[in-house]
């Protein structure tokens, strides 16, 4: 928005002439979600905190998560407001991808929401804290990335095939199932990836500060390929596909990045809100959709690799428990779990390291993976 406001009158006032850039609409943007958040973050917490909006302990969670019951939480109320103004006032209006990112956070996080909302909802009158039912929350998420493959697919944002992505580490490689007769494959692909990065961030949010930590990881690290793939000269540098167009996602990348670090200030332990699903998984649905936009959807698990280590934890126990319990009995299946409890943060929980320690290795981890995926742009 700001662009057009005073972009135009550089003629007048030349410093003006940098909203031009995206680099620097993405530091204002930035900058304007660490205040949005360290503004409206008080006001959203007392809130909370008068209408007893307290967290939900889920059910399986150590011992020691016992007293967070009386933490409020939808504290992803500050994460939606600290991205989504920033990122209107500083991107260009006209810019599809941007828009179908903040689209896609948007739609995860009412589902998040409506599922906060019926858990507490729920706990107030006595019956089981479930939530929304869910095959109902599954439904959304696969509603989401199914109406997104289509699009894109029906719709190209740019010259290249919109049922298409690309391999990390190859040179001038790109998959279209298109020029196989196979294009059909792209919508269950994306629905998979949305649908797998929203569930995996929401496994993962159970430690104070560790999703969040971990997301302004991502979104930074994503931030650098939307603006080297939006870029002709760094994408013909770096020889990566330019996606026109695509830079702008910067401006939406940092505004997330800077919007968990200012939620960070009141989820760090011992935590003062929690994000609850509200937050958990817009910022998955956030992930997931700037990795498909920028045809990047196999490097969010390089990037994400924290995310994918806590969720394969919890297939892992679950498929073990279930194959156990059918072959030895309950008490068996019991007794001989792969992890002591999954996710995988929980599991060092229970072997005695403690919470601050996890999470801050759990961040350290995902820098190096982070690194490891921005070793691409050049190791092709």
């Amino acid at each position: 928005m700001l662009y057009y406001f005073l972009y135009p009158l550089r003629g007048h006032f030349g410093p003006f002439n940098v909203f031009r850039y995206q680099s620097f609409r993405a530091a204002g943007a930035a900058v304007t979600a660490l205040l949005v958040a360290f503004i409206l973050g008080p006001i959203i917490l007392r809130r909370l905190r008068a209408m007893a909006i307290h967290q939900v302990v889920r059910e399986g969670t150590p011992d020691s998560h016992a007293g967070k019951g009386t933490t409020p939480t939808m504290g992803g109320l500050i994460i939606l407001a600290s991205t989504f103004i920033p990122t209107v006032l500083w991107m260009r209006l006209d810019n599809k991808y941007v828009w179908l990112a903040m689209t896609v956070m948007l739609w995860m996080g009412a589902i998040g929401f409506l599922d906060d909302y019926l858990k507490l909802k729920q706990k107030r009158e006595g019956k089981e804290n479930s939530g929304l039912v869910e095959r109902y929350k599954l439904a959304g998420q696969v509603s989401a990335g199914l109406l997104l493959a289509f699009y894109l697919w029906e719709f190209p944002l740019n010259v290249l095939p919109g049922a298409s992505t690309t391999v990390p580490f190859a040179k001038y490689v790109l998959v279209m199932p298109a020029t196989i007769g196979m294009a059909w494959l792209y919508v269950p692909f994306v629905t998979f990836v949305m649908t797998a990065t929203s569930n995996s961030v929401n496994l993962t949010d159970g430690l104070d500060g560790l999703a969040t930590g971990l997301m302004a990881i991502a979104m930074a690290t994503f931030a650098v390929f939307a603006y080297a793939m939006g870029n002709f000269n760094a994408a013909n540098y770096l020889q990566l596909f330019y996606l026109s167009g695509s830079g702008e996602l910067t401006v939406f990348c940092a505004a997330v990045f800077a919007a968990s670090i200012g939620f960070l200030w009141y989820n760090t332990h011992p935590a003062q809100v929690f994000m609850g699903d509200t937050g958990s998984l817009a910022l998955g649905g956030a992930l997931g959709v700037v990795a498909v936009l920028l045809k990047s959807e196999f490097l969010v698990v390089m990037i994400g690799g924290v995310f994918v280590a806590e969720t394969t934890s919890v297939l892992i126990q679950r498929t073990a428990f279930k194959l156990r319990r059918r072959k030895h009995g309950l008490e068996y299946a019991r007794a001989n779990r792969v992890f002591l409890r999954a996710p995988l943060h929980h599991h060092f929980e229970l072997k005695g390291m403690p919470e601050t320690q996890i999470v801050v290795r759990f961040w350290i981890i995902g820098i190096f993976c982070a690194l490891v995926a921005l070793s691409t742009l050049k190791l092709r």
